[in-house]
């Protein structure tokens, strides 16, 4: 579904390749929207084209979009670092997306006497990474055996196959559930946008655009837009207080010597900034969140 290569204008389409189903899958195609561009996708299709944007979707495993990008079949694809750096395929990083955050961490049996990595040296580890868990022993100069797995990596130090494992962790319930504490993370993995470096320029010029959109969402993700009125007296320890945007907003009010504040602050930062502002003296302070901008 969709509209035409002709119909979407004569600049040539960017295909991405995305993760057929799943979390990184629905953050994925929920980012995109978000930038405004529509497309018809559901567990059953392969692949879609946008309407109103160069863009075409293939719909394909996590684990083969790096490959596929190598290849020629997609320009670009989001995956989890992790798959990426995985695969071992040299391509360009774009943008990390920040959403489908993980982490890979050595976990060991109750009684494992582990201080770092040096702990596990001459031991048997179980991973389904062992690129990534290679060059981190390596890294750190440990000596350790990896012992490859393609699923039900917890199980492994219970069969004796393993003495430790390397594994992706979220809340660490499946590993107490096998006997298995986490002791130590050795790498953190997100959602990353990968291309091909050889390009076509007009491509590129597509892409920039799709990443425009993308940083422009992104940013709007993080910040708070805040409204509130103010003694005249007090704006510059405001604007020291908001901090960020090069200026705030400023429009006088009916009420002499009180100003009407409009700027964009740090949602990390929001209620430090809010409590600072009411010590000032500023009313009516309103928030609101920002579909999109830019800085």
């Amino acid at each position: 579904m969709g509209m035409s290569d002709a119909a979407r204008g004569s600049e040539p389409v960017l295909s991405i390749a995305v993760q057929k189903s799943g979390r990184l899958s629905e953050k994925s195609l929920e980012l995109i929207k978000s930038c405004g561009i529509d497309f018809y996708a559901d567990s059953r299709v392969l692949k879609a084209s946008a309407s109103g944007f160069p863009l075409d979707f293939l719909f394909v495993r996590d684990d083969d979009i790096p490959q596929y990008v190598a290849d020629g079949v997609a320009d670009a694809g989001i995956v989890g670092r992790n798959e990426y750096d995985e695969s071992g395929i040299e391509l360009e990083v774009v943008r990390d997306l920040k959403f489908a955050s993980c982490r890979l961490s050595i976990a060991v049996p109750h009684g494992f006497d582990y201080k770092d990595l040096h702990s596990l040296e001459g031991k048997r580890i179980a991973t389904s990474y062992p690129r990534i868990l290679g060059r981190i022993l390596k890294e750190n100069g440990v000596n350790a055996e990896t012992v490859v797995v393609s699923g039900s990596v917890e199980i492994t130090v219970e069969v004796g196959i393993a003495d430790a494992i390397a594994d992706l962790v979220s809340t660490g319930t499946t590993l107490k559930m096998n006997g298995l504490e986490e002791a130590e993370c050795i790498y953190r993995s997100s959602a990353v946008m990968i291309a091909r470096p050889d390009m076509k320029e007009e491509k590129k010029a597509v892409l920039t655009r799709l990443l425009e959109r993308i940083d422009a969402v992104m940013l709007a993700r993080h910040k708070k837009y805040i409204l509130f009125n103010l003694p005249e007296d007090k704006l510059d320890d405001a604007a020291r207080v908001i901090g960020g945007m090069k200026s705030p907003t400023v429009t006088p009010l009916m009420d002499e010597g009180w100003l009407s504040v409009q700027s964009a602050v740090d949602e990390n930062r929001f209620w430090a900034v809010f409590e600072e502002l009411r010590l000032l003296g500023a009313e009516g302070i309103l928030v609101m969140n920002i579909e999109k901008m830019t800085e």
